[in-house]
């Protein structure tokens, strides 16, 4: 009777834990269910999972998201209402004119300051055939229609008594010769721009590495007898360069929005054409890509080819 009663407790016991064991089931089922979590296929997989197998799962949930996305089908034509989906849409491309016109119009929709920046992004091919490339540059642009009331220091370098002089008189923040570039040396002397007289050259070796890209160039009209001509450009010039860090892109201010539209696409087209003065028209167009934005607003994607200087093709060639 003993070992009976023994055996109906083992029994009684078993039977409780397959019954506690089954509601725990149930109970996560029903739970995970109602929550969405998981299928029926993952409630088989082992229940312990590695980090690894966690960042698998993330990484492929992600890939189905990106897949998804992409077979979304396209929209033709621009959609007619303001607010759509841009995943269905083209990305819409605008001539200048269209472009100018709705950030202004996106200032006033969303309050902001009228007098805010405008931008234009440039990328650019930077290549040269070869397996050569331009190099980044640097320019200095005097924008048709002025946007900024901040005159920039200008040092003039040359040992002429007379040359400084005048200098002095057009409003250069420093000029003359041995003297001012030890104190540049020295630190003692910055300024935004560095011009200078050709016979003065030689002796500005040893500012190279100093002054870096601001180091007078003929190629930057910063070589010159015309003193006056060039302080009139870098007092009151802008200056446009490649990204460092980024060699095929170009980012600068080229008006505020409160300017007139005509106003803005001009200042846009001046630096078009000092862009593409860097690269042989005849090896394509250099500017890629543009997008015109404000300080508020998105980028809107510029039609760019009307904005391209064109290859001159002689008027007078000869038929074959």
């Amino acid at each position: 009777m003993a070992n009976m009663a023994a055996a109906v407790r083992y029994l009684g016991r078993d039977i409780m834990d397959i019954y506690l064991g089954f509601s725990t089931h149930l109970y996560h089922v029903g739970r995970l269910s109602s929550l969405q979590l998981c299928s029926w296929e993952l409630l088989r997989r082992p229940a312990k999972k590695s980090k690894k197998g966690a960042k698998e799962k993330t990484s492929d949930a992600k890939i189905d998201e990106i897949e998804k996305i992409k077979s979304y089908s396209v929209m033709e034509g621009e959609p007619e209402d303001d607010v759509y989906l841009k995943h269905l849409y083209p990305r819409q491309i605008y001539e200048v004119e269209k472009a100018i016109h709705l950030l202004k119009k996106f200032q006033i929709l969303d309050f902001t300051n009228p007098k805010q920046w405008v931008f234009l992004n440039l990328t650019l091919d930077m290549a040269l055939g070869k397996k050569k490339r331009v190099e980044p540059f640097a320019s200095v642009i005097s924008f048709p229609h002025s946007f900024s009331s901040e005159v920039n220091k200008v040092a003039v370098l040359t040992e002429n008594a007379s040359e400084i002089e005048i200098a002095e008189r057009q409003g250069a923040a420093f000029a003359g010769g041995v003297n001012v570039i030890q104190k540049i040396l020295d630190d003692e002397i910055q300024a935004d721009f560095y011009v200078a007289v050709p016979e003065i050259m030689p002796a500005l070796n040893p500012l190279k590495k100093k002054l870096k890209k601001r180091f007078p160039k003929l190629s930057r009209n910063s070589i010159g007898h015309d003193i006056p001509k060039m302080l009139a450009l870098f007092k009151n010039g802008h200056e446009i360069k490649v990204d460092e860090e980024r060699e095929n892109f170009l980012t600068t201010k080229i008006a505020t929005l409160d300017m007139s539209s005509d106003q803005i696409a001009t200042n846009l087209q001046t630096v078009i054409n000092e862009v593409c003065r860097h690269r042989p028209l005849n090896l394509g167009p250099f500017v890629v890509r543009a997008f015109l934005r404000s300080s508020t607003s998105e980028g809107l994607l510029l039609k760019i080819d009307p904005l391209l200087p064109k290859v001159e093709i002689e008027a007078n060639k000869e038929a074959d």
